[in-house]
């Protein structure tokens, strides 16, 4: 809670003071602590299972955070019409039911965060007509209503963060006629209808990092004349085409953290105000000069990208220094540049050393950068029967078709596949063929029971593959054979009751691996081996009572790791010792009662957000809340 600055009194509040002798606050709920000067009301981590109806009306300000408040029923807040400030954190609320703030006209400040709230229905929000930051981070939110926020007019902050959204509809913000900044990060977003941030037309910033979007929403983007700063970080893209970011006003903007292989230097052209353009940490080894469509542009970042700094960057230093534009980062190659800034290099020194060098490296980057050319006219793309390929995004869906086969046909350009809810049951070797540039593949709900050996073989761009919300029971050790770029891999909501062990040594790249909700009972010694680069390991939901002392013996560079709403009863001190670069631990919803001295002596260095509220915690030693958890972020 935000407690900068005291509210003025309301003034309708002011008269009843001054004309009520010894006016003063009169009720205090016994769990809480009240104070009557600044006219607040403090209720942290009380196990209180409801709102307290003995909360005094003229309260200003209401702390509830870390109660077990489950519904916040209609009229939740009809006794205090007063509030400008609502904290409601970890509370493990899953419904706002309609009209639940239908009182709190005067509240400008509510935090929903950490809670377990799955849908914002239509008048979820109504009431709060005075309403400017709106905080619903950290939740299960995977649908938003047409309306939700219709009688939001004054918000300026609306936060989403860390939620289950994948798809945002036509015209879910209506009604958010002054919103400044829109936080969308840390979702599964993949599709934004075109119409999604229609009347938006206040807002200046928009974050949509950490998502699953694929290729540049131009169309969506176009409708937010204002917004000057987009984060668009650590999304699938692989390539930006001509014109694709159409942002009169936009002055900032983040596409670092990607997959891009290819860039238009025409991308930005219909962008004349941007100044900063993030292209770090992707893909690309070239870069052409942009066209004359951003003389704005001042900063070019192209740190952690393999640029070749040959005959080939030249062109791109040149404009640079007289645009007066800086270049940052450092040469990928050759051999006697690597290393180096690209701004400490001069035009002079970027040559290739012979003619037949240079055909040779013009060759290279050709079969690096473009697929190769296909036999069907430029205006027909192929595509199997029933199911629909967009030649310009170089995506096909054949989603809900009813399919019991994997279709065959794909034109070879494909990057992203969507074969959602199809009725496979086994997906047989070599189902994938002739499409090596395929980047994401769908296949959630086709009821895949099995996976044969070499099921992906050829697919050998595949950076995504979705198998979440299946019927497997086990991997066999060569099902991923033929993915050596796969980074993300989904496997939640399957039918596994052992972890599938030794499924990974083909994939040296993987990075993130979900395994939610499934029915696992153990982590058995070694279960990581062979995926020894994992960041990223998703277990909540599952059934996991028992890990192995050497569970994480191959998971030294695991800097996130999940076992929330398991079966644990203590905490699994001796796997964590060979994770020693873990910076996120969740065990909330376990059954650990006591915590003993050095639980967490092992992460005392990296550890910073440590999860462990909804367990009934009963007792918990000093000696780690003390010693070892030194600027951790602890949720208890």
């Amino acid at each position: 809670m935000d407690y900068r600055g005291r509210s003025a009194l309301p003034w309708p509040l002011l008269v009843l003071l001054l004309s009520v002798p010894g006016a003063r606050l009169g009720k205090c709920p016994q769990q809480c602590v009240c104070d009557q000067i600044q006219l607040t009301v403090t209720c942290v981590n009380k196990n209180l299972t409801e709102v307290p109806p003995t909360v005094d009306e003229i309260t200003v300000k209401l702390d509830l955070r870390g109660n077990n408040i489950r519904v916040l029923p209609t009229g939740a807040f009809k006794h205090t019409p007063y509030l400008t400030h609502l904290s409601l954190q970890r509370c493990d609320i899953r419904t706002v039911k309609e009209g639940a703030f239908r009182s709190l006209g005067r509240l400008v400040f509510l935090n929903l965060a950490n809670n377990n709230i799955e849908i914002l229905y239509q008048e979820s929000f109504d009431g709060l007509s005075s309403l400017k930051q709106l905080m619903i981070d950290r939740n299960r939110v995977e649908e938003i209503q047409p309306g939700a926020f219709s009688q939001l007019g004054f918000l300026n902050l609306l936060s989403l963060t860390h939620n289950q959204l994948v798809y945002i509809p036509n015209m879910a913000f209506q009604g958010l006629q002054n919103i400044k900044w829109l936080r969308l990060s840390h979702n599964s977003l993949n599709y934004l209808d075109t119409e999604a941030f229609a009347g938006l037309f206040t807002l200046t910033r928009l974050s949509l990092d950490h998502n699953e979007l694929q290729f540049f929403p131009t169309e969506t983007m176009t409708r937010l004349p204002e917004v000057t700063r987009l984060d668009l970080s650590y999304n699938p893209m692989t390539y930006l085409g001509e014109e694709a970011v159409s942002m009169a006003k936009l002055t900032h903007l983040f596409l670092d953290h990607m997959s891009l292989q290819d860039f238009a230097n025409t991308a930005v052209a219909p962008s004349p105000s941007l100044t900063l353009l993030d292209l770090s940490h992707n893909q690309l080894r070239v870069l052409q000069p942009f066209s004359a469509g951003s003389p704005k542009l001042l900063r070019l970042i192209l740190a952690g990208n393999p640029i070749l700094c040959n005959c080939y960057l030249r062109p791109l230093r040149e404009w640079a220094l007289r645009g007066k534009v800086r270049l940052v980062g450092s040469c990928g190659g050759p051999s006697h540049f690597s290393g180096e800034s690209l701004e400490g290099i001069k035009p002079a020194e970027l040559r290739c050393q012979s003619q037949e060098a240079m055909l040779r490296a013009e060759y290279e980057e050709a079969a690096m950068i473009t697929p190769p050319p296909t036999q069907e006219p430029a205006n027909k793309v192929k595509c199997p029967a029933n199911c629909a390929c967009e030649g310009e995004t170089h995506h096909s869906s054949c989603e809900n078709r009813g399919h019991t086969k994997v279709p065959r046909g794909f034109s070879p350009d494909t990057r992203l596949l969507d074969l959602r809810g199809n009725h496979f049951h086994v997906v047989p070797a070599d189902s994938f063929p002739a499409v090596p540039h395929v980047v994401s593949l769908h296949l959630q709900r086709c009821r895949i029971a099995e996976l044969d050996d070499g099921a992906f073989n050829g697919m050998k761009g595949l950076v995504y593959l979705y198998l979440s919300e299946n019927d497997l029971t086990s991997i066999g050790p060569s099902v991923f054979k033929g993915l050596p770029q796969l980074t993300y891999l989904h496997l939640e909501k399957n039918r596994f009751t052992n972890f599938p062990k030794g499924a990974f040594r083909l994939l040296p790249g993987l990075l993130a691996l979900h395994l939610e909700n499934n029915a696992i009972t153990k982590l058995e010694a070694a279960v990581l081996a062979g995926a020894e680069a994992l960041r990223a390991l998703y277990l909540t939901g599952n059934a996991i009572s028992t890990v192995s002392p050497r569970a994480l013996e191959h998971a030294g560079d695991l800097d996130t790791l999940h076992l929330g709403g398991n079966k644990l009863k203590e905490v699994p001190s001796e796997a964590l010792s060979n994770a020693a670069s873990l910076v996120e631990l969740k065990l909330s919803g376990n059954l650990i009662r006591w915590v003993g001295p050095n639980a967490f002596q092992s992460l005392a260095r990296s550890l910073k957000d440590l999860y462990m509220d909804n367990m009934g915690l009963e007792k918990a030693e000093a000696t780690w809340n003390k010693a070892e958890l030194t600027g951790v972020n602890l949720q208890c």
